[in-house]
């Protein structure tokens, strides 16, 4: 199979070809016929010229046969004069007076061929009439020369034309093939595992948008495959410790090492917990990016879902020494949402803030009307989070420095939980940003602000 850009050069090739081929044909077959005609016309005006001479200086016909407007073969050959052409020459009134043609003298001129001859005047007055008679062109050595010398100057420009077309094409071939056999080898480097690949974007035109959206596909591919080593790596990770003490603690009990005790067991079932949560996690995240999801859209009122949220963590809050504060600004719009996944997004989020909240510190959970929608806020007093990292919370796995490491008392989750939070949030069409100040050491102070944005409803019919 040819390459395009074989095909490419032979499409430029035809094209030029055939374009120069009917240029040389038309304009050979006009040049002769233009030329033909000019020589006819410069002789029939001649011819006519002698004519009105002669009846200018006889006041009449009578032996016009004998001048030299009549052909001479002697002279056909002449380099300064030629023969007349064959003409018949008639009175004014069509009665034919001298021919050298097909009539005779004496007869009368169809109309058609008064209709084509030349008036001759003499005093405004029409005094005869000039009917050329059509014959082959017969020119001489020099003009057929001239004719000849034409169409070979035509035909040397139309070869020339040719191998322009041919090296254009050529040339035009490879600038227009040059983007897609790089991006062909870009992409066969891709399909090798080389995910580097960037091609230079050369032109604005589709082939320059077409290396574009190429580096953006190599670009997001490249990162996609490394989150998603590096999130391989995460759950590796994650599921390695309560394994290994799953399994440290059941090799040490069935080897004797430990006692059978009900301590050892519930170690044993809190990490086999932890593992199923960190599955169960996992799962929702992997529904959430394949678009499958299940939500249940119910209408409720945020109020009353702020408050029954807040109510499981009063005792985990107070346990801690830490102020839980609700503030709604009613009225409220009702939302149309998942309850069972907006408590679980709240959750995630209050555990996120419960576990980075000092002893003797605030969380405040709020809501408010915000321009037809509803923005519910939940804002610990931790130590914040740096501006560098504010915008990684959202990601799977993420941990920000040490600063919000988890504590003893509730034990930091999978990283998962504000990355499921968000998927959740934008499956209900709604917004999740997070805002923060960093808190020196030892201090409280405004610590992590999430912002839920939730579209409202109408509370009338």
């Amino acid at each position: 199979m040819r390459s395009i850009t074989t095909k490419l050069i032979i499409a430029f090739l035809s094209i030029g070809i055939i374009s120069v081929a009917i240029i040389f044909i038309t304009a050979r077959l006009n040049t002769r016929a233009e030329f033909i005609r000019f020589l006819t016309d410069q002789n029939q005006n001649d011819v006519i010229t002698e004519l009105t001479d002669y009846y200018l200086a006889h006041g009449s016909w009578v032996g016009v046969e004998s001048t030299t407007a009549q052909p001479q073969q002697n002279q056909g050959g002449g380099p300064g004069h030629r023969p007349p052409p064959p003409f018949t020459l008639a009175s004014d009134n069509g009665i034919v007076v001298m021919s050298n043609g097909q009539y005779h003298a004496g007869e009368k001129l169809s109309e058609a061929d008064l209709e084509s001859g030349t008036p001759i005047m003499q005093d405004e007055e029409i005094v005869g009439i000039f009917v050329p008679m059509h014959m082959p062109f017969q020119g001489r050595p020099r003009e057929l020369e001239f004719i000849e010398r034409t169409n070979l100057t035509l035909l040397y420009g139309a070869l020339i034309g040719a191998v322009f077309a041919f090296l254009l094409g050529i040339f035009l071939s490879r600038t227009l093939t040059r983007p897609i056999r790089e991006l062909t080898q870009a992409t066969h480097a891709i399909s090798q595992g080389d995910l580097s690949q960037q091609v230079a974007v050369r032109s604005s035109d589709e082939l320059g948008e077409l290396a574009q959206a190429f580096n953006k596909m190599s670009t997001e591919l490249s990162r996609s495959v490394n989150t998603r080593k590096q999130m391989t790596a995460d759950i590796a990770h994650e599921l390695r410790t309560p394994l290994s003490l799953i399994l440290g603690h059941a090799e040490a009990v069935h080897d004797g090492v430990l006692q059978p005790s009900r301590e050892n067991f519930e170690i044993i079932r809190d990490e086999a917990t932890r593992l199923e949560h960190l599955v169960n996690d996992l799962r929702t995240l992997s529904l959430a990016d394949a678009g499958e999801l299940s939500i249940s859209l119910q209408t409720i009122e945020p109020e009353r879902l702020i408050n029954e949220v807040a109510a499981l963590y009063q005792y985990h809050t107070q346990k801690k020494n830490i102020t839980l504060d609700v503030e709604v600004a009613a009225p409220l719009s009702t939302i149309e949402v998942d309850p069972g996944r907006m408590t679980q997004v709240l959750t995630n989020i209050l555990d996120n803030a419960t576990r980075h909240t000092p002893e003797g510190g605030c969380i405040r959970l709020s809501a408010k009307q915000i321009d037809g929608q509803v923005e519910i806020t939940i804002q610990d007093s931790g130590p914040g989070v740096p501006a560098e990292n504010l915008e990684h919370i959202f990601e799977r796995f993420y941990r920000t420095d040490s600063s919000r490491q988890r504590d003893g008392e509730f034990p930091g989750g999978s990283a998962l939980g504000l990355a499921i939070a968000k998927s959740i949030v934008q499956a209900l069409n709604g917004q999740l940003s997070a805002e923060s100040d960093i808190v020196p050491a030892g201090e409280t102070g405004a610590g992590l602000k999430i912002k839920i944005l939730l579209p409202g409803k109408s509370n009338h019919a």
